[in-house]
């Protein structure tokens, strides 16, 4: 693991840690990190109410903010000929609804990859265990692969 960056490492960490069915203790072996860093990652960019905002789909969180920004500009549509534009407030907020749509639906895509390969190991783990444990490696090597890519 040492030719990923901390940053990669950390969000690697972050979804093992938010999939919720694995030690921190296995996280930080399988990431390369110390239990120490881990927690410490974990604690500072408080993990655990991001799990549990998770158990909200992505879909419905994209949902919500696609309606926010709908209401902005439906508010703005109800100003006077002229004024028809964001004003300051309107605009800084926009703009991070828009960076966290973004932000979003690229995580969407790592956690997609994610859970298919999750679900594909458990199918093998059923049909043939041996071959099941070979394929985690292969998997593990695929997602710091993915993550270097980013």
């Amino acid at each position: 693991m040492a030719d990923l960056s901390i940053k990669q490492k950390k969000e690697w960490a972050q979804q093992l840690y938010c999939e919720g069915n694995i030690t921190q203790k296995a996280i930080a072996d399988k990431v390369g990190v110390s239990e120490k860093t881990l927690s410490k990652w974990a604690n500072d960019d408080n993990w655990d109410r991001l799990r549990k905002s998770l158990l909200i789909s992505k879909q419905e969180q994209l949902s919500h903010m696609y309606e926010q920004l709908s209401e902005i500009n439906a508010a703005i549509r109800k100003k006077n000929p002229g004024e028809r534009y964001a004003n300051s407030k309107e605009a800084d907020i926009m703009a991070k609804i828009t960076a966290s749509i973004e932000q979003l639906e690229e995580e969407t895509n790592i956690t997609d990859v994610f859970e298919v390969g999750k679900r594909f190991i458990t199918f093998m783990q059923q049909n043939d265990f041996e071959k099941s444990k070979e394929l985690v490696d292969y998997f593990d090597a695929f997602i710091k692969h993915c993550l270097k890519a980013n």
